[in-house]
This record gives structure tokens, C-alpha cells and sequence, in this order.
């Protein structure tokens, strides 16, 4: 699914304390941990999380695979997948989830991979494109090597200069996340 937002009319420059509590406490009522897979925010989703004093009760840990090789080395993303899809991509970012529950503790992750700008862009991926994926147990058990993991997927794009596009995928990686996680409580 592609979309395009901008995130001065749809999302707040930072990521607001109440969502961050809301998403603590629907991983904590679960038992669950969080583990990000993150490219083009460089730890960004991770720091927000970790800015919440006692993250430690239900955040895990981050990956920053900026590169191709931190990709394959950190999360087991297949070198054939990349050459073929490009690092921003959803079967990327999907690859990344996986490897972000396969090599984690977590049960719920979140992956992103884009291009933030100036320059790296094209005219099938422009700058501000960023694909997502949000992976969890899809019956409510552990996602132990991810084999019963439930992914989303999901590509956006956000205006703005580089920190504005960061700042919106953190915003929406986060925020979206809470969504999920309410929808698969009922």
C-alpha cells in the first residue's frame, strides 16, 4: 500500500510522550518486548523508545543496518533480495522484521528502510520514500524465530527536507505500531 503524507498536517514534529506510554503499556500488558530494524531513521524509533524512562520493561534492542552489508550481516537480509528489490523496498523491510525477531527477544518489531534525501532518489523511488514493517505474533504466542510472525507492510511518502522525513517515519513507525497492537487486542 503507498501513501503519501505530510508531516506538517499529519503527524507532530516529535513523538508525544502519551503514545509512547500507550505503546509501553499494550507490550507490557502482553509481556511482549520491541526490537526496531531501522535504515534511513539511523536509531531514531529506538531513541524515542528508550527516552521513556522504564523502557526496560518492554524495549528490547535496535538494529541501525544503514548499509546493504550491515543488512545482511545484522538481520540475515539475502543479498539476492537487495539486487533484486533494492534496499528500499517492502520485501526489504519484510526481510528485516524477521531478522529483527530472529535475532532478538522480541515478540513485536518494526522495521524501516528509505531514502530521507537530499539526494538518492529516483523517479520509481523519490525522495521521502520509505517502506515499513511491523511484525507479531499472529495468535497472541511467542514469534520464536519468527516462524509465526504476522507482518504488515506498508510504503509512504513524506515531504520535507531529510530531518522531516525522519522525523515523520519515526512518527508514523511508532504511531502505526500502537494501532496495530490496539487492533489485535480485539
Amino acid at each position: 500500500m503507498n501513501t503519501s503524507i505530510n508531516p506538517s498536517t499529519s503527524t507532530p514534529a516529535t513523538p508525544s510522550e502519551s503514545a509512547l506510554i500507550g505503546l509501553a503499556s499494550a507490550l507490557m500488558q502482553r509481556g511482549w518486548l520491541l526490537a526496531t530494524a531501522e535504515s534511513c531513521t539511523g536509531g531514531m524509533i529506538a531513541a524515542a523508545c528508550t527516552d521513556l524512562a522504564g523502557s526496560s520493561q518492554w524495549f528490547e534492542r535496535g538494529f541501525v543496518s544503514y548499509s546493504n552489508e550491515a543488512k545482511q550481516d545484522m538481520l540475515g537480509v539475502p543479498a539476492a533480495l537487495l539486487a533484486q528489490h533494492g534496499a528500499v523496498s517492502e520485501a526489504v523491510a519484510q526481510a528485516m522484521v524477521l531478522g529483527a525477531l530472529n535475532r532478538s527477544q522480541a515478540q513485536v518489531a518494526v522495521a524501516v528502510t528509505g531514502i530521507a534525501g537530499p539526494t538518492g532518489g529516483s523517479s520509481n523511488k523519490p525522495v521521502g520514500t520509505v517502506c515499513f514493517a511491523w511484525g507479531m505474533p499472529t495468535d497472541g504466542g511467542p514469534t520464536v524465530g519468527a516462524e509465526s510472525a504476522w507482518v504488515k507492510l506498508q510504503t509512504c511518502h513524506f515531504e520535507g527536507d531529510r530531518n522531516a522525513v525522519r522525523v515523520a517515519t519515526r512518527q508514523h513507525a511508532l504511531h502505526q505500531l500502537l494501532v496495530l497492537l490496539n487492533q489485535q487486542s480485539r
